[in-house]
């Protein structure tokens, strides 16, 4: 419910809108990773036809009224450098009642809106050459069909902690792989990077195997918030691991100034999807030895939830890239 609310609100903020309503949610919807994403897509949803949807419905709805006015091209996407974003009431009370009958998941928030009384769903699913019957049908193959068999992670091994997430981005898998497996980009999409260089004078710009960079985190947060991070933590050395064109790509951040850090290497496999990609994220790191690692045992389920909630960030960057 998080990512969805998140990503909702990341659409109204392109508008210059603080307040989520239903079509923000449906906007969210169609980003979404789960089944109820897969099923609007598999109906032949994309971003651009379903954002398209939601600005002609406005404009009529204007022009009902007697207001005929262009609405302005939408910004970029501001969400997490501003604040003040609520849920419209109907919207709030739609995810209440979604999570009271079907746990919360994206495929009951779908099914709330497609029996959301308004009409606003059937409007916006009529412009895209679709009904709710037939969006309700293929949410309903989606979710009797067994996931793909996944393979291993290439990040872990026996002695690591590992946290692990998916998430959908509207493009291709060769539009995506030139971001994520250029180290220069990694600024774009990866809030820990504020900047990056070369690490040392014998680098190529070509990115192989073995090959290293440091980065530097940011001293402010999106939102301009101070960010707080220890000085033998600032300077982050990244290296590539492992990479397999168009398929996956690790990468490996070590921290060069302290011996106290403990090296975490990121893992992303990107497959095609309909209308996109999809990213599998992973986030390991090994576990300590001796004394720590008894000690740390209890904080090992925090570890875990730290790495998802990181791996969350990471892909809302990668995603927003291309929205």
């Amino acid at each position: 419910m998080q990512v969805l609310s998140i990503a909702a609100m990341e659409e109204a903020s392109r508008r210059g809108q603080r307040d989520a309503d239903l079509e923000h949610l449906f906007l969210a919807l169609v980003l979404s990773d789960q089944s109820a994403g897969r099923a609007l897509r598999a109906a032949g949803v994309t971003l651009t036809g379903a954002r398209d949807a939601v600005d002609a419905m406005h404009s009529d709805q204007l022009r009902a009224i007697g207001v005929a006015v262009d609405q302005p091209a939408p910004g970029r996407i501001v969400f997490h450098e501003t604040r003040g974003y609520e849920w419209t009431p109907r919207a709030l009370n739609l995810l209440k009642h979604a999570g009271d009958k079907g746990g919360g998941d994206a495929a009951a928030v779908l099914r709330e809106l497609l029996a959301e009384p308004s009409g606003l769903i059937a409007d916006l699913l009529a412009r895209l050459s679709l009904s709710v019957d037939q969006v309700e049908t293929a949410l309903t193959i989606e979710q009797s069909t067994p996931p793909p068999e996944r393979p291993a992670d290439a990040a872990a091994t026996p002695r690591a902690v590992t946290g692990r997430t998916e998430v959908f981005v509207p493009a291709s898998v060769e539009t995506v792989w030139a971001l994520v497996a250029d180290p220069l980009r990694m600024p774009e999409w990866n809030p820990s990077v504020g900047t990056i260089e070369p690490d040392g004078n014998d680098h190529t710009d070509t990115a192989t195997v073995g090959s290293s960079w440091l980065a530097i985190t940011p001293t402010v947060h999106p939102d301009g918030k101070p960010a707080r991070v220890k000085r033998e933590f600032r300077r982050r050395r990244v290296q590539l691991v492992d990479t397999a064109e168009l398929v996956r790509i690790a990468w490996q951040t070590s921290y060069p100034d302290t011996t106290r850090g403990t090296a975490n290497v990121l893992s992303i496999e990107l497959t095609p999807a309909p209308g996109g990609t999809q990213l599998r994220l992973a986030m390991s790191w090994a576990r300590s030895r001796g004394w720590r690692r008894i000690v740390g045992w209890p904080l090992r389920p925090l570890q875990r939830f730290l790495a998802w909630l990181g791996l969350v960030q990471i892909g809302g960057g990668i995603s927003r890239v291309f929205r």
